[in-house]
């Protein structure tokens, strides 16, 4: 049996004119004329065939039927209003989520932080890491930071900064197997590291520079992140593809030196991803542009 609902819009007009019981306040409170709630209110009664106000000389009065329409609806309009307020809460007030690598997290992410809680002190992050691409709808997360080619359904994506890919090594690593530096071809007959989530980078990066067949018959080993290819290379274990964005500490201080000092940028890169449908609160805002600006930096 299909239930007798009313329609909703002059159903919620009654319940602000009820409540006020002043057609002026009620205008005032949902930004339309005072006609226009009149007509909203008429249109009500002629759905009810009952008269649910009284015109008086300095205003509007309840009615017996008005008054106990007023009673059962008001409250379930509070109760609507606390579900909407419950829903958007967490999402407007606490920590900002945020999802992303254990890599981009430890070599990117979190060495700036203290710069973001510098400007935002009243804004607490709480970072989550995980390989699989985001869903919001499952994920307890505001915005995540991913790697791909921007294309993802039903989220909004600003890129980051590309995907710039280049071998690196330890100085020792490079004395003991290319002395001549101006040769380091010799490298790549040696042992290369290999993570287990960039299995292509090096069969790019090869392929790119023309170098594919002196690395046909090198030794390779695997590792389960790309942050421990990166320690086993600073280790001197052999030559790792590196990210240039996110070494740039290790590059500074030479605990990894470039070799080859070629690197290959990839139509793919890192990406701050957010909700497409979700009203963004001011945290989210605020963490979007301080990230963008960050990112800014390295151009």
């Amino acid at each position: 049996m299909v239930r007798r609902i009313p329609p909703l819009n002059p159903l919620r007009v009654f319940e602000a004119v009820a409540r006020t019981e002043n057609l002026t306040a009620a205008a005032q409170q949902l930004h339309v004329t005072q006609s226009a709630v009149s007509r909203q209110i008429a249109t009500l009664e002629e759905y009810l065939g009952l008269q649910l106000f009284k015109r008086e000389r300095h205003g509007v009065s309840l009615t017996r039927a008005g008054q106990t329409y007023a009673d059962q609806i008001l409250p379930a309009f509070d109760v609507i209003a606390d579900a909407t307020d419950k829903l958007t809460k967490s999402s407007r007030q606490g920590a900002l989520r945020v999802r992303t690598y254990t890599t981009f997290a430890t070599k990117w992410l979190v060495p700036r932080l203290a710069r973001f809680r510098e400007q935002h002190p009243n804004i607490e992050i709480r970072i989550t890491n995980a390989v699989p691409d985001v869903d919001f709808d499952r994920d307890m997360v505001d915005v995540a930071v991913q790697f791909g080619d921007g294309r993802w359904p039903d989220v909004r994506a600003e890129l980051l900064f590309f995907d710039e890919i280049e071998p690196v090594c330890s100085p020792e690593y490079l004395a003991e197997h290319a002395p001549n530096a101006k040769y380091p071809e010799s490298l790549l007959r040696q042992r290369l590291l290999e993570s287990r989530y960039r299995r292509t980078d090096w069969s790019d990066w090869l392929q790119a520079a023309g170098l594919a067949d002196e690395a046909k018959a090198s030794e390779r080993m695997s590792f389960g992140s790309t942050f421990l290819t990166w320690q086993a290379a600073a280790d001197g274990l052999g030559l790792a593809m590196g990210q240039s964005a996110l070494l740039g500490a290790e590059l500074r201080s030479r605990k990894l030196v470039r070799p080859f000092a070629r690197p290959l940028r990839r139509e793919m890169g890192y990406y701050l991803v957010r909700p497409q449908q979700q009203r963004e609160s001011r945290k989210v805002s605020v963490f979007r542009d301080w990230l963008l600006a960050e990112c800014g930096a390295l151009v």
